[in-house]
């Protein structure tokens, strides 16, 4: 078992995040103060968190090779950060956060056909008319 409470190869779902959040919150008394508002601004927060981490790095490639240990793990931390509060509030406003993301993918499959784009460096959505 890990601090989570989950071990090394338990899947981790979006109903756990959502289970763990709120049991979190309910034993601080917190939801007092879990309104879609002010979750929200704690998400924006965190984002802003995230983005400081990249604002000075310029383009960095994928997997991150050249990173520290310790900057992966900070990366890993500000990252989860976002999550949780994306999870809880979804949790508070009655979205299922996993099928509002399947569905927007299938929306976004039909806005954009793989048989109309065409990929260009630098350019992810480029479609062709």
């Amino acid at each position: 078992m890990t601090t989570s409470g989950v071990s090394e190869d338990e899947s981790v779902t979006l109903d756990l995040l959502k289970k763990k959040m709120a049991e979190f919150a309910k034993e601080r008394d917190w939801d007092q103060f879990h309104s879609p508002r002010n979750l929200l601004l704690a998400l924006v927060g965190e984002v802003g968190e995230l983005s400081e981490i990249f604002q000075w790095k310029g383009e960095v490639p994928k997997g991150l090779p050249d990173w520290k240990d310790e900057e992966k793990e900070h990366l890993g931390e500000e990252l989860s950060d976002v999550l949780l509060y994306l999870v809880r509030l979804s949790d508070i406003c009655g979205i299922d956060l996993g099928k509002a993301a399947l569905r927007k993918v299938g929306l976004n499959a039909i806005k954009y056909p793989a048989s109309k784009i065409q990929s260009q460096p630098n350019d992810d959505h480029n479609v062709n008319n």
